[in-house]
């Protein structure tokens, strides 16, 4: 029976990196290796970004383009986590009062669905859309898919622009109400911030300023995917 290859066959090397103080320009190259017939062929592993920002920032908005542009697949954690509450399965009901406290869901659910979705997608070039939220879903990513993200975007957004597009949305979603706005609010101001930080020190973060129409931050997030250079 045909088995779908390891997630993650091939490192791509560290000289294959070079990076400006603007931009981070990546020379991704496809490796494939060629095995003997009834052998299991490897593959490059994906490219990883993580999306990061506060709710209501926009960054979905702009996953969205960025897939549509540059053929990415976009990942939303927080989509993953709704699908999981509405199939009726096990862990459903506790996702669900999470939520709905403004909390975080523990991590390995989170990286369980993701890991899932990555392995089922043919593309290599992966958004993650709003995770990791705090270290500790960092870390526990790290550790339980084995890599680190190749780049990290941070959609900057001042909390009353947030709030007032949170309520304007109306999309009839569980935690879009003025008491579990507020307390998401807060908790990712609180966790987020180290993850911003690390991330920064690491060379790979990406800081947007998301104030304007939705054509308007897109035009800050183009150079940084045109920088990235597919061979």
């Amino acid at each position: 029976m045909w088995r779908r290859p390891a997630l993650f066959s091939y490192w791509i090397p560290s000289y294959l990196w070079t990076a400006s103080s603007n931009y981070i320009d990546l020379h991704v190259h496809h490796l494939h290796h060629k095995v003997k017939e009834g052998d299991t062929s490897k593959q490059v592993r994906p490219f990883i970004t993580f999306v990061l920002g506060g709710p209501g920032s926009g960054k979905g908005t702009q996953c969205a383009k960025i897939a549509e542009t540059f053929g990415f697949a976009h990942l939303s954690a927080g989509e993953l986590l709704r699908k999981e509450i509405s199939s009726g399965c096990e862990n459903g009901e506790m996702i669900l009062d999470i939520i709905k406290e403004g909390n975080i869901v523990p991590s390995e659910i989170t990286i369980n669905l993701i890991r899932r979705e990555i392995e089922l997608s043919e593309n290599r070039k992966i958004l993650v859309d709003g995770f990791p939220r705090t270290n500790e879903n960092r870390i526990a990513f790290e550790s339980i898919i084995g890599v680190e993200p190749d780049l990290v975007i941070f959609f900057d957004c001042p909390e009353e622009e947030m709030v007032k597009r949170l309520l304007s949305r109306n999309q009839g979603r569980i935690d879009d109400n003025i008491e579990t706005i507020k307390k998401r609010l807060e908790v990712f101001d609180k966790l987020n911030l180290p993850v911003i930080n690390y991330y920064s020190s690491k060379g790979k973060l990406q800081k947007i300023k998301a104030v304007g129409t939705m054509e308007e931050i897109f035009e800050k997030v183009y150079p940084v995917f045109t920088s990235l250079r597919f061979e």
